[in-house]
C-alpha cells in the first residue's frame, strides 16, 4: 500500500554540475529505503526535472531502478506544458516495467481551462501504463486544480491519488469527505503534513524526507494510524527543518544540507539555480544540529 513518506528525492550533480552523480544517488536512495520510505519520486520538482534532458531523465530512472532494487515503490515525474509532448514522454515511460507510476503536474504557465485541463489529465491516464498520481502545486505552476476537478478525475480508473502542495487543509477535509475510498491523498507540504495526514490523509510526498527519512516516516505512519500524541513529538523535532529547508527555493536549501551530511558529493545545481547564499549556513547547521541527525557527524 502506498502511504506514509514518500520522499521526492533530488538530482546529485558532479562538480559543476555538468553530470549526474550516480554514486551520492546510491547514497540518497539507500538512506531512504532502509529509513521507511514507501516510495521515491524521481524527476519531481526537487529533482530539478526541468533542468534534464531526456537522455539524462531516463539514465536517473534506470540508476533509481537499480538502487532501489524493488523496495520502494517508484513514482515518476511528468511536467511537459503541452498534452503533445507529456503523452511522448508518458509512451517512453510506458517501456520501463519497473516504473509503479506517475505523478503528473498540473501544466504550467499556459493557464489551461478547466475543460482543458480535464483534456491534458484524461489523455494521459487513458495512455499510461501505469497508475496516475494528480500534483497540484499553483505556486510553482499558476494553475490550481478545483476541489470538483479533483473528483471529477478521480473517476477515471486509472487516476489514483492526489499530492496537493498548496498547504489548505480544509481542502483536505472536504476531499477526505467526498473522494472515493480507493483514492490517495498525500500531501505536498511539509509544514501542514502533519495536520493533512491526522485530517484523513494518507501520508505525504515530501521535501523533509530527503534529510530525516526515519522521523517522517515514523511521524507520518502514527498519524496515518491516528496516533496523533506520538506524531506531534515526532513532528515537533523537525518543525525547524521543515521551515529551513525552504529559505530558499527548493532544492537549494536542501542540496546544501545532503551536502553538509556527506550524502551528495557536491551541493551543486543548474542555472538559473544557484548554491545556497552563504548567509543562510548558520541558520541550517544550527537546525540540522537540533534535528540530531546520525549522518551530521560525516559532514564535509
Amino acid at each position: 500500500m502506498l502511504q506514509g513518506l514518500i520522499t521526492a528525492i533530488a538530482t546529485p550533480y558532479t562538480s559543476n554540475g555538468e553530470k549526474l552523480d550516480f554514486d551520492s544517488l546510491k547514497r540518497l536512495i539507500e538512506y531512504q529505503v532502509v529509513n521507511g520510505a514507501s516510495g521515491l519520486v524521481v524527476l519531481g520538482t526537487t529533482g530539478e526535472s526541468a533542468m534534464l534532458s531526456d537522455s539524462e531523465k531516463l539514465q536517473l530512472i534506470q540508476k533509481a531502478i537499480e538502487f532501489n532494487a524493488k523496495r520502494a515503490k517508484i513514482i515518476v515525474g511528468v511536467s511537459q506544458i503541452s498534452t503533445a509532448a507529456a503523452l511522448e514522454w508518458v509512451n517512453k515511460l510506458n517501456l520501463i516495467a519497473e516504473v509503479d507510476y506517475l505523478l503528473v503536474v498540473t501544466p504550467p504557465y499556459v493557464k489551461a481551462t478547466p475543460d482543458g485541463l480535464y483534456a491534458h489529465f484524461s489523455q494521459i491516464a487513458q495512455l499510461s501504463s501505469k497508475p496516475i498520481i494528480l500534483y497540484n502545486v499553483p505556486s510553482r505552476t499558476s494553475c490550481n486544480l478545483s476541489d470538483e476537478m479533483i473528483i471529477k478525475l478521480s473517476s477515471h480508473d486509472n487516476i489514483i491519488g492526489i499530492k496537493d502542495a498548496t498547504g489548505d487543509i480544509s481542502r483536505c477535509s472536504w476531499l477526505v469527505k467526498h473522494r472515493h475510498p480507493e483514492f490517495k491523498l498525500f500531501s505536498g507540504d511539509d509544514a501542514t503534513a502533519l495536520a493533512f495526514t491526522l485530517c484523513g490523509g494518507d501520508g505525504a510526498i515530501s521535501v523533509t524526507g530527503n534529510v530525516v527519512p526515519q522521523v517522517m516516516s515514523q511521524m507520518l505512519n502514527h498519524a496515518v494510524m491516528g496516533n496523533k500524541a506520538e506524531a506531534i513529538k515526532l513532528n515537533n523535532q523537525i518543525l525547524e527543518l521543515h521551515d529551513v529547508l525552504f529559505i530558499e527555493a527548493n532544492p537549494i536549501p536542501l542540496k546544501w544540507v545532503l551536502f553538509k551530511m556527506g550524502i551528495i558529493s557536491y551541493p551543486e545545481l543548474r542555472l538559473p539555480l544557484q548554491r545556497l547564499n552563504d548567509k543562510y549556513h548558520i541558520l541550517l547547521e544550527t537546525a540540522l544540529a537540533r534535528a540530531n541527525l546520525p549522518h551530521f557527524a560525516t559532514a564535509k
